[in-house]
């Protein structure tokens, strides 16, 4: 009886959940045709926003119903599709791309990785034309940022300066693949692999991306990648780190789950099956596993919600990318006449970018001004967006860091190794439009129209 009792209790389960599901299901419909819809100047054309149906909607709702609050299993299926997708060892979710980059920063220095563990005072290449929490983490972890230049037409690092930066102290390189553009992997991993450097690589604006047909994202001894609703699939908050060595994952583990030394699963226990036989550090002999801490760690874990959206929106990456490239090339050929008083994207020789942004710089002399045609686009609800920092030297936070180490006698918090003469271009010049698979075919008429006729002086800001 008791049995047949929770059969029927499980057949009820079952057909509850579904009518949950189906009404879940005709909710997605319901809303998407809310949606649809565009009137130029009225409607806003966004530069970015999640992309979803149904599928994303019924996977968040039957992770809900099961109730698994932190990492659970829908955490496990997606760090396990995030390895295959990328054709690696390892992929460790986080709450959000910045904690990424925190993650991958502070794994580079865990004891864990030997001699060659990042120590305070060591200095990490980077470029100052880009997203803060790509070098925070290493201010953060008391590294030393060495910034050099870009081009203006990738906004990717400019790799003859590389070797002039160099010090006896550089230990890294920690660059992002500039609005889905790649870097120069050619000569960044040649640069890295001759002076035995750990190599960063922050693909959180460009999953999908490819250069010489691999994807981005694999080239680095770890890579970061951002959830977040405007990047190329999202969970809402959160990130993922990647990496295909033992040791490094080890690292990334620990860190992320408060710096314990145990590798369980949430919600398991004696996985090492020795969880009271363990002796590390100071600690009595048989101390509680679960309890011994081998880094100074966080807790970053993305929970099982998230996660669920993530494994439907992983599935429809290689369509967003694509439609991300037919965004930009339609903005490139509607846009080409314009090259005499706007620089043009250009993607870096042997890739074949996921773009994330259409990237604009106003020519030196051209009849009007990046904030006039801006402010132009902005009122016709077109949202545009800068380079993100722009040039983080100059920006309030790295400008204090700078001041009060000088207050107190410190050694500078960041060396600038070249000239940032681009960078500042861009700070001052460029500004970018959304290719996201949101766009539709009168968005980009729209978007397109409205610069051309502010460029040739038919309207005015």
């Amino acid at each position: 009886m008791a049995e047949l009792t929770t059969l029927n209790a499980r057949a009820e389960e079952e057909r509850l959940t579904e009518e949950i599901l189906e009404r879940t299901r005709q909710l997605a419909r319901l809303r998407l045709d809310q949606e649809r819809g565009f009137t130029p100047g009225k409607t806003a054309v966004k530069y970015a926003g999640r992309v979803y149906d149904e599928q994303e909607m019924e996977n968040l709702v039957r992770a809900s119903l099961e109730f698994w609050l932190t990492a659970g299993r829908w955490h496990r299926r997606l760090e396990k599709d995030l390895a295959e997708f990328y054709g690696l060892a390892h992929a460790r979710l986080v709450n959000s791309g910045s904690s990424a980059n925190l993650l991958a920063t502070t794994a580079l220095t865990s004891p864990l990785l030997g001699a060659r563990r990042m120590q305070p005072g060591d200095e990490v290449i980077t470029v100052a034309a880009g997203f803060p929490t790509t070098v925070a983490p290493l201010v953060q972890n008391g590294l030393v940022p060495v910034f050099i230049d870009v081009h203006l037409e990738t906004g990717n690092v400019d790799v003859s300066q590389l070797e002039a930066a160099r010090s006896s102290k550089t230990r890294a390189v920690a660059l992002a693949h500039t609005l889905g553009n790649p870097f120069d992997l050619d000569a960044i991993t040649a640069f890295c692999k001759q002076h035995n450097l750990w190599l960063h690589e922050d693909n959180c604006d460009a999953s999908g991306s490819l250069y010489r047909g691999k994807k981005t994202g694999t080239f680095g001894d770890v890579a970061t990648l951002s959830f977040y609703p405007p990047h190329h699939m999202t969970t809402g908050e959160g990130g993922a780190v990647l990496a295909n060595t033992d040791e490094m994952n080890r690292a990334l583990e620990s860190i992320r789950d408060w710096g314990r030394d145990c590798w369980c699963q949430s919600g398991v226990d004696n996985t090492c099956k020795k969880r009271f036989e363990w002796q590390l550090g100071e600690l009595p002999q048989g101390y509680d596993h679960k309890y011994t801490y081998s880094h100074l760690g966080y807790n970053l874990k993305m929970t099982d919600l998230q996660a669920s959206i993530g494994v439907a929106q992983l599935q429809k990456l290689t369509g967003f990318g694509a439609a991300r490239r037919a965004n930009f090339r339609w903005f490139k050929e509607a846009l080409a006449d314009l090259s005499d008083v706007l620089i043009l994207p250009e993607a870096t020789p042997h890739s074949d970018p996921s773009w994330f942004g259409f990237l604009m710089t106003v020519r030196e002399g051209a009849p009007f001004t990046r904030d006039g045609l801006v402010a132009h686009l902005e009122k016709k609800k077109i949202q545009t967006r800068m380079l993100f920092g722009g040039n983080l030297v100059r920006q309030p936070a790295f400008v204090q860091l700078a001041q009060d180490a000088k207050a107190r006698g410190a050694p500078a918090p960041f060396r600038v190794a070249a000239p940032l003469t681009n960078t500042d271009v861009i700070m001052q010049r460029s500004f970018w439009i959304g290719v996201y698979p949101g766009l539709t075919e009168e968005m980009r008429a729209h978007v397109a129209g409205e610069i051309r006729a502010f460029a040739r002086g038919t309207t005015k800001a």
